[in-house]
């Protein structure tokens, strides 16, 4: 009897055997010995909840207002590359579940399908992710996408060279060919300037994917950026980063509502995005999880990952007595000391 996928991890466990070995490798591996990887998950189990009863929950409202757009719910797709690797539509499939779940969709630029193909499937909002190039390449990109329709620009800063993917390497790994793949990440690290730079070039919303200092975060600001990303990168570059979870109020108490503040890595509940949204995240980004759907079922997978954590999202605000996302605040953590 095959067995039922209720969660995300079953998602995972189906995958596995969708997926050829060197792209299940790229997809699910992280960097070095894996601590990272490892610790954005198990640094969720370390949060507790702190319950409180008999409010009012009949009705629980998950919407929330980003960038000047309201969403569904708080749950965004992240940018992962070579979606053609698990599904043959790829980032088309992705586009489709995230305008069926109303859910918002960073694309990579690292996209299999064209930005226009992915833009008229009609995901809202749709983000577009970029690495920095030489200036010409990268003004003719980000041009692409805002004519296609991108509403923001989500630009990794946390890459000026590839991680010591051990895995990944070890497969055999190759990158198909891909649309707008000019340069490997490292060859044309960016800066401060050049965020500067494509804030005046884009013309939309800018978000900074990849803060882990609060220093970082101020910088973040002062060069125009209009929501940030609390990210290790899925724990696939720097490996011994601390989880992001951990980081983010850090993160949060600096910013003081500035701008929206992102987190990434590790989600696997409903209880984990509350947790985020606890500690200070305006919306959380899933990576891994989306694309294991994607490799199972497709567009219908997606949908289904999706759903799944936004129901456990819903349970988990009833159970702590939260009817809507702006009731969710730092009480929802337990602290032993009070």
């Amino acid at each position: 009897m095959t067995a039922l996928l209720v969660t995300l991890d079953d998602y995972e466990r189906d995958a596995r055997a969708c997926v050829p070995l060197p792209a299940w490798e790229y997809i699910q591996s992280g960097a070095g010995d894996e601590l990272t990887l490892a610790w954005n998950r198990e640094a969720f189990g370390t949060v507790q909840l702190n319950q409180r009863v008999l409010r009012d929950v009949h009705a629980v409202d998950t919407r929330v207002t980003l960038l000047g757009q309201e969403l569904a719910h708080p749950i965004l797709l992240a940018p992962v590359a070579a979606q053609a690797l698990v599904h043959p539509d790829g980032e088309v499939a992705t586009a489709d579940a995230a305008r069926e779940t109303n859910t918002g969709m960073v694309l990579s630029s690292y996209t299999s399908r064209h930005i226009e193909d992915v833009a008229k499937v009609g995901p809202r909002p749709l983000w577009f992710q970029l690495y920095m190039q030489e200036r010409s390449a990268t003004r003719a990109l980000i041009r692409r996408a805002v004519d296609a329709g991108v509403s923001a620009l989500c630009v990794t800063v946390d890459t000026p060279t590839s991680g010591a993917r051990d895995r990944q390497a070890r497969s055999g790994f190759q990158f198909p060919e891909l649309p707008y793949r000019t340069v490997e990440p490292g060859n044309n690290p960016c800066t401060w300037d050049d965020i500067a730079w494509m804030h005046a070039a884009a013309g939309i919303p800018l978000v900074l994917k990849g803060i882990l200092h609060p220093d970082d975060a101020d910088l973040a600001i002062q060069a125009g950026a209009d929501a940030i990303v609390v990210s290790n990168h899925g724990g696939r570059n720097l490996d011994t980063l601390p989880a992001t979870i951990t980081v983010l109020p850090r993160i949060v108490d600096r910013v003081n509502g500035r701008v929206p503040v992102l987190m990434d890595g590790g989600i696997r509940r409903g209880t984990d995005v509350l947790k985020a949204l606890a500690l200070g995240a305006t919306a959380v980004l899933i990576g891994r999880p989306y694309i294991y759907g994607l490799a199972v079922g497709g567009a219908a997978g997606a949908v289904a990952v999706v759903d799944i954590l936004r129901r456990e999202l819903e349970q988990s605000m009833a159970l702590v007595g939260c009817a809507s996302i702006a009731a969710i605040d730092r009480s929802v953590i337990f602290d032993p000391a009070a």
